[in-house]
């Protein structure tokens, strides 16, 4: 059954697409699977392992706000993979290729979102990005050996940011895919909380765009379509791309700033993960085992950001609690 998918990538999808066949592979040699294409397999193990998993108690913008219905970082990873696995089928590019990138992308985020990242890229002198950290955990850290997906997942991964380019078309769909993504549910979130309204926003975005949450996301797919279609890169029309990036200006003026309202328990969270990062810094032997197994082959701030960059929301709340908040007296 896999060869015949693979028979039918080479008959249906573009010369532009990367058939599977065409991979270069796995660091680790291993059989093949009898259902499932490489890629297939790569999207499933992503989907099955822990960093996956605890994506659900991840902040995307909103820190633990009021209500079961903003999104976490999780529910963000599965509206970027629907975006980027309608894209490639308009483009008959590889579908299984394509949502593996866009299931793996954020693997590697902080708790508290980008907030905790620009924590540990602060304060360690080796830097920290999330993207490389996802690459770091898909090739490393998960289940202690990584994953050992294919070299196009891997980059796709890593190079999913807007001033990087991944070496498929499939990995560029999902750099789109994921500002498509981030842009419209962030003004969804935003508007519901009550920060700002559809009228607040450019006026160049709500005539090109449209009005609607919906709305600007099918046009901004669409145009994504017209201009790629049967062509070696992935590209938009400029006024289309334009006002995406107008757009996007608007919400990091407004939105994901640090004196705005969504953002003002940021500091709090800061102070969160910079506490936990400076005392396993001073006490590297309190770290669980398997962090100390990791900081004598990588050193010790590397081991620290991993362990921090892994935690839940909760996770590190719990941790922060249990470390500096002095606990309550039981009755004699």
């Amino acid at each position: 059954m896999r060869t015949d998918t693979e028979k039918l990538e080479k008959m249906v999808l573009s010369p532009y697409a990367l058939l599977a066949v065409n991979s270069k592979g796995r660091d680790v040699n291993e059989a093949q699977c009898d259902l499932r294409t490489d890629f297939q397999r790569d999207r499933d193990r992503i989907i099955y392992c822990k960093s996956f998993r605890r994506l659900k108690h991840k902040t995307q913008v909103f820190l633990s706000p009021e209500g079961d219905h903003y999104r976490t970082r999780l529910t963000h990873t599965l509206e970027v993979s629907q975006i980027a696995r309608t894209i490639s089928r308009a483009l008959r590019l590889n579908e299984d290729l394509t949502e593996a990138i866009a299931m793996g992308h954020d693997l590697g985020h902080t708790p508290f979102g980008h907030a905790g990242e620009r924590v540990l890229n602060r304060i360690t002198s080796i830097g920290f990005k999330h993207n490389k950290q996802s690459r770091r955990v898909v090739e490393v850290l998960e289940d202690d050996k990584g994953l050992n997906l294919t070299f196009e997942v891997r980059d796709g991964i890593e190079n999913h940011k807007a001033k990087s380019k991944a070496c498929t078309l499939e990995g560029r769909v999902v750099s789109f895919a994921d500002r498509i993504a981030y842009i419209n549910h962030d003004i969804d979130d935003a508007i519901r909380a009550g920060l700002i309204v559809q009228e607040n926003l450019p006026f160049r975005s709500n005539l090109l765009l449209g009005t609607s949450h919906s709305e600007r996301i099918n046009t901004l797919i669409h145009d994504l379509v017209k201009y790629s279609i049967d062509k070696p890169d992935i590209s938009m029309s400029e006024d289309i791309f334009s006002v995406m990036n107008e757009l996007r200006d608007f919400m990091f003026t407004n939105i994901y700033r640090i004196d705005s309202a969504a953002k003002l328990e940021e500091c709090k969270a800061e102070n969160v993960i910079e506490s936990l990062y400076k005392y396993y810094f001073e006490n590297e032997n309190l770290l669980p085992s398997f962090s100390q197994k990791s900081y004598k082959v990588t050193g010790k701030e590397q081991a620290i950001c991993d362990y921090i960059a892994g935690m839940t929301d909760r996770y590190a709340l719990a941790e922060f609690t249990r470390l500096f908040i002095p606990a309550a007296w039981g009755r004699i």
